[in-house]
């Protein structure tokens, strides 16, 4: 029985040492309730062998009890003996893990001991773990607490109550609080002054359980070689600026914030009449004034006030010991000041004798400006009278064309109804003579009205790059009808050279160009031709045509100049003159090739550019379909001629019409309730009331943008860009009856 109980007391010491991992107690308990009942059974089977003995006496029944007792026994015996054997082994291990722990544990604080730097681990709930020697070199005041685990709040203040920081010493609360936030942050490195003059690198960083280690670097060398270095360059940079001051014409004198002098040259020594021994009669801002005033009998003290605005800039002129001088002043960021002194009197003296120069010389010149004046005052009223002539001229024309346009447009447009109607050949040759007539006076009013408009300046280039094919293909379809009744050969080449100027008025030059050589030629053919000379292209219209004189070639460019040759050939003798008013304004060269008999070549020189690439976008863009309205239109004209003419033309269109003068009257109200497809309305109506604002009101109350063209006689630059601007379709009067057929085709109203 004692030696079960021995075995129970190992098995429990085996357990019990088992018990020291993660459920110790739990494990510790289970094993003292197995003793406690194995102790219990064998006390059990004891007092059973006792009273049996007692009770029977008998020699045989206690050698059966005694038998199967040491069965029991060494059953129980062999189990505790295993289990004894299998807590050895585990003890073993235990020892050996708790060996090498240990060492473990030796190492790491020898590693950490062996830092130079200060080593403070702390935990989750930021109480310190451990920190080495050095760490506590650091802080001598953290020795008493960090063996009890300290919180870091705790470290800081103690630290703080002891004055071991700058901060600290500064700003107690302030300090304690930023130091204690950055050390929860642990986002890196920053830098502590210590008040004993050393300097502390602190580097903080989360570990992987929560906690925060962190290593203090001692950097008050580096601080102290830094300072060095900063002090080596500021050495330097004096010197270099003693340097460069010295080099000055102009004396310089530097204040600081407290108005102690702090650099000055040589310059400004002798400027002031001081010895470089003397510079202390100076050292301030007050005694620099002083001396300049009392010694130097300085005019003018405002040049050497003090001012604290930085940046601003103040010159003075004044007399400082019998010689001119300007002194300029300079405040600095840094709350000190900069004086310069200029001695300008040499400059004065020259500028008084360029002054005196100047004015005997402007002395001269007015008399003989007014000998020029009384001689060329005739010439000057002369041409001033030639000016306003030509203006009154350019004035007159562009009236006058702008007024006969809105009757030439009604004529125009009832022209157009007659030929749409059925009538005797008599009477269908006179309204072809009628059209005929009107497209001469169309065409004339026209050039007249081009050439007013380039006379007073109203048309101006728009300059750009274009391929120069654009133009070309279309002179050869707009031409090529016209030279083949005329049984003339026309050719136009196709290029893919790219030019710089204005497109639609170097189209008119060459329009010109190509009209009057099919016009003058009666036989042979027109050609345009093509050359690349380095960065310009020459572009040439050539004819077989009569040609034209030498003691001719500037003639042709004249207005209304006809050669007595094409006397019998339709023209108006203009179309040269706009193509040299045009030419001149693009700063493009003309030039004529010509002989009596063989032809002539006209030609434009062009600056050549380099292609530019075409966007797929602009490659692939088609215009939108429209969608077809019908076929009413409401015409808006003041004048009640054009209104019946155009009334008339459109009906033999086979269109609805509807004409009225006043867009906001009934008529015009019940057209809108009809619902028109086309607004067609003249730019100028009464009461000052635009095309554009007539168009806005008809379409707000129809409660629909319907489709609108306008139509005027105003071909000014202004008008084009409005409707441009709008959206708005534009036809010029006369209106060409093709031209209002073709747009209304592309609006699908035909």
């Amino acid at each position: 029985m004692a030696n079960r109980a021995e075995l129970g007391g190992l098995e429990l010491g085996r357990l019990e040492v088992e018990g020291e991992g993660k459920d110790r107690d739990e494990e510790l308990a289970a094993l003292r309730e197995k003793v406690r009942r194995l102790e219990k059974i064998n006390a059990a089977l004891i007092d059973r062998v006792e009273r049996s003995s007692d009770i029977q006496g008998g020699a045989y029944s206690m050698f059966e009890t005694a038998i199967s007792l040491e069965a029991m026994v060494r059953d129980r015996t062999q189990a505790l003996e295993e289990a004894l054997s299998r807590l050895n082994v585990v003890n073993s291990e235990l020892q050996a893990a708790h060996a090498d722990a240990n060492a473990a544990r030796s190492r790491l604080r020898d590693a950490i001991e062996s830092l130079s730097d200060g080593f403070a681990l702390f935990d989750g709930s930021d109480r310190m773990i451990m920190c080495n020697k050095a760490f506590l070199e650091i802080w001598p005041d953290f020795e008493p607490m960090a063996h009890n685990g300290p919180e870091f709040s705790e470290l800081v203040s103690a630290a703080a109550d002891k004055g071991r920081t700058m901060g600290s010493l500064l700003e107690r609360e302030r300090w304690v609080s930023e130091r204690v936030d950055r050390h929860r942050r642990a986002d890196g490195a920053h830098v502590q002054a210590l008040s004993d003059g050393r300097w502390i690198q602190i580097n903080e960083m989360r570990t992987s359980e929560g906690g925060i280690v962190g290593i203090y670097t001692d950097i008050t060398s580096v601080k102290a070689e830094d300072a060095r270095e900063r002090a080596r360059e500021l050495a330097e940079r004096n010197l270099s600026l003693q340097a460069t001051l010295d080099t000055l014409s102009e004396g310089v004198c530097l204040f600081d914030a407290g108005h102690r002098l702090q650099a000055w040259n040589g310059v400004l020594l002798r400027m002031l009449g001081i010895g470089q021994q003397d510079v202390s009669r100076i050292a301030t801002h007050a005694a620099l004034r002083a001396w300049c005033v009392e010694s130097r009998k300085l005019e003018c003290e405002a040049g050497l006030t003090w001012r604290d605005r930085e940046g601003s800039r103040a010159s003075s002129e004044c007399m400082m010991g019998g010689r001119h001088f300007v002194i300029r002043s300079v405040p600095l960021s840094s709350g000190g000041m900069v004086f310069t002194f200029d001695d300008v009197t040499d400059r004065v003296r020259f500028q008084r004798s360029l002054t005196e120069t100047a004015e005997t010389l402007e002395r001269r010149v007015a008399e003989r400006t007014a000998e020029l004046v009384r001689v060329n005052r005739e010439l000057i009223d002369a041409k001033n009278e030639a000016e306003q002539a030509n203006r009154s001229k350019t004035s007159f024309i562009a009236a006058a064309s702008h007024d006969l346009l809105q009757p030439l447009n009604a004529a125009r447009l009832f022209v157009s109804a007659l030929e749409g109607r059925p009538m005797a050949s008599r009477s269908r040759s006179l309204v072809d003579q009628t059209s005929t007539a009107l497209d001469s006076v169309e065409d004339l009013l026209e050039a007249l009205f081009e050439i007013s408009r380039l006379d007073a300046g109203a048309i101006q280039p728009e300059i750009s790059r274009f391929p120069l094919d654009h133009i070309l293909s279309a002179l050869r379809t707009e031409f090529t009808p016209l030279a083949t009744r005329a049984h003339l050969r026309f050719s136009v080449p196709e290029t893919g050279l790219w030019v710089q100027s204005d497109p639609r008025l170097l189209r008119r030059v060459l329009q010109n160009f190509v009209s009057n050589a099919i016009r003058y030629t009666q036989q042979g053919c027109v050609t345009v031709e093509l050359e690349q000379k380095d960065s310009e292209v020459v572009v040439t219209v050539r004819d077989t045509g009569p040609g034209i004189a030498p003691e001719n070639r500037e003639r042709i460019f004249e207005e209304f100049r006809r050669l007595g040759s094409t006397q019998g050939i339709p023209g108006k003798g203009l179309g040269l003159a706009i193509v040299r008013r045009v030419t001149t304004m693009l700063g493009h060269e003309i030039s004529v090739d010509t002989e009596v008999g063989k032809g002539s070549a006209f030609s434009i020189t062009l600056p050549f550019v380099e292609p530019e690439a075409v966007t797929e976008e602009e490659a692939q863009s088609v215009p939108e379909a429209k969608e077809k309205a019908g076929g009413l239109v409401l015409v808006v004209d003041n004048d009640a001629s054009i209104l019946a003419g155009m009334e008339a033309l459109l009906e033999n269109w086979g269109l609805e019409v509807i004409a009225v003068s006043d867009p906001a009257g009934k008529a015009a109200t019940r057209a809108l309730e009809q619902g028109p497809a086309l607004l067609m309305v003249n730019y100028h109506l009464d009461n000052d009331l635009t095309g554009v604002e007539a168009i806005a009101g008809l379409r707000q109350r129809a409660g629909t943008a319907i489709p609108a063209l306008v139509i005027t006689a105003d071909r000014g630059e202004e008008t084009k860009a409005l409707l441009a601007a709008e959206g708005l379709p534009l036809l010029n009067k006369p209106v060409k009856p093709a031209q209002l057929r073709a747009l209304l085709r592309q609006l699908d109203i035909l």
